[in-house]
């Protein structure tokens, strides 16, 4: 699955899933900007890890629900390392479990503003530049919270709903010009925010739950980075429009 000569834009990428798919893509032949908020040490070894692999990278601070922020870190992008022609949506953060009576305003708008603002200002600001790839990609990372859309999470229910429908959307618009665009939804993965929920729902560790899910382990980032690898790469030839679920045919949501 060569991606040799593309640019990989990848946000909240300095750990959990994000990081994963950076890693991947540049296994790959990627070269990869790797986006990140806060850590800027954890973002500068991403990068390094991607430089090992033999390919460039750079780190991209930027606040993705930001658009000042998010163009700036695009011409950046195409400046550094070339016209990015593939664009992955991971950056996302949690609700706080409240109900809708009890909801803060303000986190509705935050929480809604990284899962489905940040995705349209970044593939408004990116598309122009795949058009004139030979190929276009573009990954909005949602969640099994679309499955259930349990109580005391609208705002991240509606943030990830919200970025769907942008990938639907999106998918349809850029097909003339060759940009497929599709949804992957991981379940609880192993990854801090993942943790932090296990946690929530009172479970000491998250591999206490391994017995109990499919194929006997937790969902790894890994797993959800190997589902992006084939959606971006030449052997995907016709799948645009889809959301992939990665539940590994658990008969619930789980932990979403």
């Amino acid at each position: 699955m060569s991606l040799t000569g593309r640019v990989a834009l990848v946000t909240g990428a300095s750990r959990g899933i994000g990081r994963a798919i950076a890693l991947g893509l540049a296994a790959d032949g990627a070269d990869v900007a790797v986006n990140y908020r806060r850590e800027d040490s954890e973002a500068e070894k991403v990068v390094a890890e991607i430089k090992k692999l033999g390919r460039r990278a750079a780190a991209y601070r930027a606040s993705v629900d930001n658009f000042e922020e998010d163009a700036a870190m695009v011409e950046r992008v195409k400046s550094e390392l070339g016209p990015i022609s593939i664009l992955i949506n991971n950056a996302g953060i949690a609700s706080r479990g409240h109900t809708v009576a009890e909801g803060d305003p303000a986190e509705m708008q935050r929480v809604v503003g990284v899962h489905a603002f940040a995705p349209f200002y970044l593939s408004k600001l990116v598309v122009p530049q795949m058009r004139g790839t030979k190929r276009g990609d573009i990954i909005v990372i949602s969640s099994v919270a679309t499955l259930a859309y349990a109580g005391r999470g609208s705002p991240y229910n509606m943030g990830k709903a919200a970025g769907e429908a942008l990938a639907y959307t999106l998918a349809k618009e850029e097909r003339p010009n060759n940009i497929y665009v599709n949804v992957v939804a991981p379940p609880l993965t192993d990854t801090d925010m993942g943790q932090r929920l296990a946690k929530a729902r009172g479970v000491a560790a998250i591999h206490d739950l391994d017995k109990t899910m499919p194929f006997g382990h937790v969902c790894s980032p890994d797993d959800i980075a190997n589902v992006v690898r084939f959606l971006v790469s030449d052997r995907n030839t016709y799948v645009s429009g889809e959301k992939i679920t990665v539940h590994g045919a658990a008969d619930r949501a789980g932990f979403a």
